[in-house]
């Protein structure tokens, strides 16, 4: 989900952990995949879950009021740990599909990616996002190749920090707007609602939207 689904800040690209990666012996993949098992670029502009339920997963991003996306974001978060310790962690359903692995470190990532967002939306007036290519930062930072148990660390500290994050939007801030650069317009009550639905449909991408 680059620019078109989600947009979003810089950190990202230049504030990576050195290294990640789980050493893998040489000769040996640990089921996972290989370098022409290319994901095909979401290019879908998916604001329109802020506006009618998904089809999909259920989410109905008009039943959430803002008093409630801290807390949501805790609990779609939740089941990361144990479904990084799934046996098939490793394994893509089909070559153009992440594993639970590269899934769980896309919601990692995103988690990081709003929480700056939402303090760049508090801190100044109406920012431009940076855009942020969801497949690029999946081949530059080998998620096929990271450790699941650190992911899982590292995903439930980056949706801890998100969730504070929105707990400390004052009452009268969640109307505060950023532009992302496609120039889709987001409030802060908005930018949660849709976070919310990209959380609970990578649940669903994995079978897990009923955990």
């Amino acid at each position: 989900m680059n620019d078109a689904p989600l947009g979003t800040t810089g950190p990202l690209d230049a504030t990576q952990p050195p290294d990640r990666t789980e050493r893998i012996p040489t000769g040996e993949t640990a089921d996972a995949p290989t370098p022409q098992d290319e994901i095909v670029p979401d290019a879908k502009d998916w604001t329109w879950v802020l506006e009618r339920p998904c089809p999909d997963c259920g989410f109905v991003a008009t039943d959430v009021a803002s008093g409630q996306i801290a807390g949501m974001v805790l609990a779609l978060t939740a089941p990361w740990p144990d479904l990084l310790e799934r046996a098939d962690v490793r394994t893509r359903p089909a070559p153009h599909v992440w594993s639970v692995l590269e899934y769980g470190c896309h919601v990692r990532d995103v988690c990081q990616v709003f929480e700056t967002r939402v303090e760049l939306m508090l801190d100044g007036d109406e920012p431009a996002f940076d855009n942020w290519d969801q497949d690029a930062a999946a081949r530059a930072g080998q998620y096929e190749r990271q450790d699941p148990a650190s992911v899982a660390a590292e995903l439930g500290s980056a949706a801890d920090r998100l969730a504070r994050a929105f707990l400390r939007v004052p009452d009268d801030s969640w109307v505060r707007g950023g532009v992302r650069s496609n120039g889709s317009r987001f409030t802060v009550l908005t930018l949660g609602r849709y976070l919310l639905h990209d959380l609970r449909h990578h649940l669903h991408d994995v079978d897990a939207a009923s955990t």
